[in-house]
């Protein structure tokens, strides 16, 4: 890749970590998109500098039936993103992308687990190690708040008011919600601090720790969600993400009100949350049955 183009893209970086607020996993799949239409470009005998619509366009198409098209529509964004970023520096005047739309997105229910499941998971945890009792705080605050796991593991102590039974999480692009946490939940975590030795506590303030004391990577909470779930014979791979869909979907089924999981979840758009929580067919049976006069 020219060397011109790498400082664009590093540059473009920045500017997604200090002036866009975007998390640290948006700017790298960002960058990653922007980088794979520059070699595009490099092959086709252009570059990102000299890209115009027809080179753009030629890229997406070389991902139709090869990428899904909800991941296709997520790298327009992402170049489109780019090119105004590189309009607005002075680079060039025009975003090539901007005239593009991208492809219809298949809708998909995210996967998550019944009652029973996170019941089984969650009530078959019994280990009294510092790990094991980390482990079973980290599972029953995931479910218990429906947070995202980038927020668990940003978590410290003082964001967790036992008195007050909330959790204080910073969300996308930096804002801040109160989420409410059950008793089980914080009974479990307070149960992992008082057991976690002070020698393994690098990091004083935050919460997730790793055997070497320090802070709880992503990565490793999915691997422990993978073990603790595979373990309990669920139907499905879960995920830290399946938590936050099974904490939105059982609330629904509950009777709560798609408002409030909206703003539990963090959501900027109700469609987002609609698209986070499953309704059961027998619940829809029922309340047709009630409300529709001549059921």
């Amino acid at each position: 890749m020219a060397e011109d183009a790498e400082r664009l893209i590093d540059d473009f970086g920045a500017y997604l970590r200090n002036e866009a607020n975007a998390s640290p996993h948006t700017t790298k799949a960002y960058q990653v998109d922007v980088r794979q239409l520059a070699a595009f470009l490099a092959a086709a005998g252009s570059s990102l500098e000299r890209a115009d619509v027809h080179g753009v366009r030629a890229y997406l198409a070389s991902l139709a039936g090869v990428q899904r098209k909800s991941s296709v529509a997520r790298k327009l964004a992402a170049l489109k993103h780019f090119f105004r970023y590189v309009a607005r520096t002075g680079a060039r005047a025009d975003n090539p992308a901007a005239s593009l739309t991208g492809p219809k997105c298949e809708r998909y229910l995210p996967p998550h687990l019944s009652v029973d499941e996170m019941f089984r998971v969650l009530d078959g945890m019994h280990g009294l190690s510092p790990l094991a009792c980390r482990d079973h705080a980290l599972l029953e605050l995931l479910y218990s708040t429906g947070i995202r796991v980038s927020e668990l593991t940003t978590l410290d102590w003082p964001d967790v008011d036992r008195r007050a039974e909330v959790v204080r999480v910073l969300g996308k692009g930096s804002a801040e919600r109160i989420v409410p946490v059950g008793a089980t939940a914080l009974r479990v975590l307070e149960d992992y601090r008082r057991r976690w030795p002070a020698s393994r506590r690098r990091d004083g303030a935050a919460v997730f720790l790793n055997a070497r004391g320090t802070r709880l990577t992503v990565r490793s909470v999915a691997r422990i969600v993978e073990r603790y779930t595979r373990r309990a014979e669920t139907r499905m791979h879960a995920s830290p993400h399946s938590f936050r869909h099974s904490f939105a979907t059982h609330l629904l089924n509950a009777g709560a009100d798609l408002r409030a999981i909206q703003e539990l979840l963090g959501h900027m758009r109700l469609s987002t949350t609609q698209r986070y929580t499953h309704v059961d067919f027998a619940r829809l049976a029922q309340v047709y049955d009630k409300a529709f006069p001549r059921a």
